[in-house]
């Protein structure tokens, strides 16, 4: 399934997108009991929740179908407890910065904050200058997950989604800890969709791309990762237990500025749209 959220009186609501339309589950609820009427709720309820959901595409009713078109868009990802990401870990990536190939997953951490949604203008401060783009795939762990072996890890995970990691590489390397460059306001954008994890299969053969102002910059494959998903959440549920809803994003490709001789870092103006097969884009302008 495609869920998503949109905004309704001030209040996020949960949909499920089809081809006939996106299903207001609110609306269905009245005929279905046990719905989960937020992302929150539907990633946390289990195997429960996904089996409503699931009944109820299967048996849309036209009063309850919106037109996509007409809806506003929410993050993807309902209010995770967690926002972990994994930098430097596609290979090409790691080459274009100079940077060595990581023996273990490098972790650093957004907030919910960063979080926003396709369509929402993100402002550049002016006290930083080089912004940088980074379309990455994100993870939402489904279960709660503790000392998690390799082979086991993909079992956790709720599902995907597309996310821009949007990255300010002057504050970011400004002393030894990357946090700052990467958690201002808005600065984790996401597609519409968090796609169940059924649907999406084998995460190491999706294609990612990123475009400015209609210009291919990014454009691989998540078979590049250095560090696979599923070693990824092995690797940091070795240290903390990860919970319903937490949000792993798992590195960008080649193709950031960062990594090119001339670098035209982001301005105000700039749209960026970024892609995961079969997840759905995310596009956002500058400002």
């Amino acid at each position: 399934m495609k869920l998503l959220t949109f905004h309704r009186n001030n209040i996020l609501q949960l949909g499920i997108r089809t081809e006939a339309g996106v299903i207001d589950v609110a609306q269905g609820s009245a005929e279905h009991v046990g719905l989960p009427l937020t992302m929150d709720a539907a990633i946390r309820g289990g195997a429960e929740a996904l089996k409503a959901l699931q009944s109820l595409a299967e048996q849309p009713a036209a009063r309850w179908l919106l037109n996509e078109q007409d809806l506003q868009p929410g993050p993807c990802v309902g209010t995770p407890e967690k926002l972990i990401c994994i930098g430097l870990n596609y290979k090409r990536h790691a080459q274009e910065t100079g940077m060595a190939i990581p023996e273990r997953p490098v972790l650093f951490s957004k907030f919910n904050n960063a979080l926003a949604e396709t369509g929402a203008p993100i402002t550049l401060p002016d006290n930083a200058v080089q912004y940088d783009y980074e379309v990455e795939l994100g993870v939402v762990i489904g279960r709660e997950a503790r000392y998690l072996s390799v082979d086991e890890a993909l079992d956790y995970v709720f599902g995907y989604f597309t996310v821009n990691d949007l990255s300010v590489r002057d504050l970011q390397f400004r002393t030894s800890q990357w946090l700052l460059g990467k958690t201002l306001d808005k600065f984790f954008p996401t597609a519409p969709y968090l796609v169940t994890a059924d649907e999406v299969g084998d995460p190491q053969n999706l294609r990612l791309s990123c475009w400015v102002n209609g210009e291919l910059r990014q454009n691989s494959n998540t078979a590049d990762m250095i560090f696979s998903v599923a070693e990824c959440i092995s690797y940091i549920s070795q240290y903390m237990t990860l919970k319903p809803g937490d949000v792993i994003s798992t590195g960008t490709p080649e193709g950031v500025v960062m990594g090119m001789k001339e670098k035209n870092w982001l301005k105000p103006g700039d749209e960026v749209v970024v892609e995961v097969e079969g997840l759905g884009k995310c596009a956002n302008r500058m400002v």
